[in-house]
């Protein structure tokens, strides 16, 4: 799962956001494909040849690797790559020799002749451990670029898919350097056959994830070649991530020490009903402007309206050592949301002995509009199917396949709940399941095919194990949160779900609002395509390390208490999310082929999410978005915010999403009922340990 995770990540800096010229045309999104690989002149065969190249691993290949991985457990497998590395070694040499990076040939000779000898035969890595040497992951192709030959078209082969004349040049130089190519004799062949096929099998959830999560597979798959290809020629993969994250640490520290300190003080815990579902707080504090935000904020307009003197915000839970950065950047943090014993298993994740937790949950299906394709999701049973379920609706644009859901159904399903994951209904899958006109945004109109799509999920189940549920909690997380609520605002007019409880974590208080937050983002860059180029690249670059460190660092008990980013590379990450989320949904509304090149996205490069909103939500009534403002926020539903106890939200007074008066609003409809932690942005303090705790003692459950 942390390679799917690094690999998702990495690919979210393919984007920038400003207006561009690409070819004759102005953009606001650029298209980096084009960017780093010119024109895709053979789109159409390439496509075909993408889509082939699918078949063919999902009905020959893959089989071969789940076979592997359920004879071979995850630590041979691990030292039969780590012998494979090694043995690649002249690859290495020659092209850091070609490139004269001669720190780079001596480093990787030590390492050779370290791990031969005292690693046996390069199984381990004690070059890494005793000498803190780190492995140079070069090729031909990067010595071919080094010595400026262009990379060429840009075509798919069948097998070897992506590639270049310079990559297919570069493959063969490696190929006749590795001495595994020379390997004659039948048994030493069967030997090599062994490596390639372990070697090949560490890239199938990397194909699983591009082709189940996205609604345009070979597009993103392009970006990927196209963005990992100038990192590796351009050697941005070496950046000292140490280095960088003790950097933007230091700078953190020194902003930290220049602030007024904020006055905290002890609130008294209020006494909360035991029959419903809002527990207390063990902490409790009381921010005071202008010190709401440490690390930057949405309050000027609030200062501007009311004066810092006249304005305080509680927070509820008070996040201790958190050294805050942005709250763009500190939102990032969602990242180490993590459990290791969700995937915690002595096999490799294809192997059918895996039974991890992740694995264990199943995959199903129900129709919702006949014609439609059918609507996936997964789900996990207690083995008392009376139990209590928990159906998890994720942030915008999310899958059944997304980790935090997987990590939330892990917190549900200890507690004793059944778990159901469905994807966010701002998705392309929920769309295409859908009637032909629908057009997700709206939230009061989302919930009603939401709990429809729910409802009918929860009958099939209910059928299939001939059961009852018991009492039902909804959880959602940003927009799947704002949509849970409007559900809990229908039920509570006419209940069709019976006994249901919501918990909802950072809901967007009015969505246009947070629209407007999001498209701010993009446009924050400088006009310059080329710098643009090289700053996308190695804000990629540092992401691709600090993943790859990430367990080194933890296990060295090292927290990662900064991420190496500034505000302007976290503003690129979280808008390329949000705009790739987009793109799959217009790519799907639209009815976009994937086997035939078009225009769309020369014009989803030219929307964002206001522009979709006024395409495809604005009534004949409205004008603009703003007409949406009211009828799309929660304070729409305040009427059940104050007057029923059955929920229970939790947000960060620092998230940019909202702004202090909306959270101000907020708790006033709530009171006890809306959380408040003082840090973490958006979602960025799931990981914490005090929100998690709160967590578990809000959803405690005894059988």
């Amino acid at each position: 799962m942390l390679k799917k995770r690094i690999v998702v990540l990495v690919i979210l800096f393919c984007f920038c956001f400003q207006n561009v010229i690409v070819g004759a045309h102005v953009l606001k999104y650029p298209d980096y494909s084009y960017t780093y690989l010119g024109d895709d002149k053979l789109e159409n065969f390439n496509r075909k040849m993408f889509n082939f190249n699918l078949k063919l691993n999902k009905y020959a290949i893959r089989p071969i690797h789940i076979l592997w991985s359920s004879l071979m457990p995850e630590y041979g497998m691990d030292r039969i790559q780590s012998v494979t590395n090694n043995i690649e070694y002249p690859i290495r040499l020659i092209s850091s020799l070609i490139q004269r990076d001669f720190a780079t040939s001596k480093n990787e000779t030590i390492r050779f002749f370290t791990n031969t000898i005292l690693g046996l035969g390069g199984m381990y890595d004690p070059a890494k451990h005793l000498f803190k040497l780190e492995t140079a992951k070069e090729n031909m192709e990067q010595a071919l670029a080094g010595c400026k030959l262009k990379s060429g078209p840009y075509f798919v082969l069948p097998v070897l898919s992506f590639t270049s004349l310079r990559g297919v040049l570069g493959k063969i130089l490696d190929t006749a350097l590795n001495p595994g190519s020379y390997i004659a004799t039948p048994i030493l062949a069967m030997i090599k056959a062994g490596l390639t096929v372990n070697k090949t099998s560490y890239m199938q959830p990397l194909i699983k994830m591009v082709e189940s999560t996205y609604a345009d597979p070979y597009e993103i798959a392009k970006k990927m070649f196209a963005l990992e290809s100038y990192i590796r020629c351009a050697n941005l993969d070496r950046v000292d991530i140490f280095k960088e994250i003790e950097t933007v640490k230091n700078n953190v520290d020194t902003k930290l020490a220049q602030k007024p300190i904020v006055e905290i003080k002890k609130a008294p815990v209020p006494e909360i009903p035991k029959n419903n579902l809002i527990v207390k707080t063990e902490v409790s504090s009381q921010l005071l402007p202008p010190n709401i935000i440490k690390g930057g904020t949405n309050i000027d307009d609030i200062i501007k309206n009311f004066g810092a003197e006249e304005f305080k915000l509680n927070a509820d839970i008070y996040l201790f050592d958190y050294n805050p950065q942005t709250p763009v950047v500190d939102s990032m943090r969602t990242a180490l949301f993590n459990m290791p014993e969700v995937n915690k298993s002595v096999w490799n994740e294809l192997s059918v002995w895996n039974r991890s937790f992740s694995k264990r949950i199943k995959s199903s299906a129900v129709n919702i509009t006949q014609g439609r394709e059918d609507y996936k999701f997964r789900y996990l049973l207690q083995k008392d199917k009376s139990s209590p379920v928990a159906i998890i609706y994720p942030s915008i644009g999310e899958g059944i396949m997304s980790e935090h859901s997987v990590i939330l159904a892990k917190i549900f399903y200890d507690a004793g709940y059944s778990v159901i994951i469905q994807g966010s209904h701002f998705q392309w899958e929920f769309v295409k399941s859908m009637p032909e006109d629908y057009r997700p945004g709206l939230p009061a109109k989302d919930a009603v095919y939401l709990k429809d799509v729910t409802s009918k999920i929860l009958d099939f189940l209910q059928s299939k194990y001939e059961c009852k549920f018991g009492d039902k909690v909804f959880i959602g997380t940003s927009f799947g949160a704002l949509t849970a609520l409007f559900i809990a605002d229908s039920e509570s007019r006419n209940n069709t779900l019976g006994n249901t409880r919501y918990i909802s974590i950072c809901p967007p208080v009015e969505l246009i609002y947070a629209m407007k937050q999001i498209d701010k983002n993009s446009e924050q860059w400088d006009k310059s395509p080329e710098e643009l180029k090289k700053k996308v690249a190695f804000t990629a670059a540092k992401v691709l390390r600090l993943y790859e460190t990430q367990d080194e660092l933890q296990d060295n008990g090292q927290p990662i208490e900064a991420l190496p980013f500034t505000d302007e590379e976290g503003k690129l990450i979280t808008g390329f999310i949000m705009h790739q989320k987009l793109s799959d949904l217009i790519f799907t509304v639209e009815n976009a082929s994937k086997s035939a090149k078009s225009d769309i996205y020369e014009r989803i490069n030219n929307m964002n999410y206001q522009d979709y909103a006024q395409k495809y939500l604005l009534s004949d009534n409205d004008k603009n978005c703003d007409d949406l403002s009211y009828e799309s926020s929660l304070h729409s539903i305040s009427d059940y915010l104050i007057n029923n106890d059955n929920y229970k939200i939790y947000h960060c007074v620092n998230d940019y999403l909202t702004n202090t008066n909306q959270l101000k609003r907020l708790k006033e409809y709530g009171g006890n009922k809306v959380v408040l932690l003082d840090n973490g942005a958006h979602l960025g303090f799931l990981y914490r340990e005090e929100f998690i705790e709160d967590l578990k003692d809000t959803i405690s459950y005894k059988k």
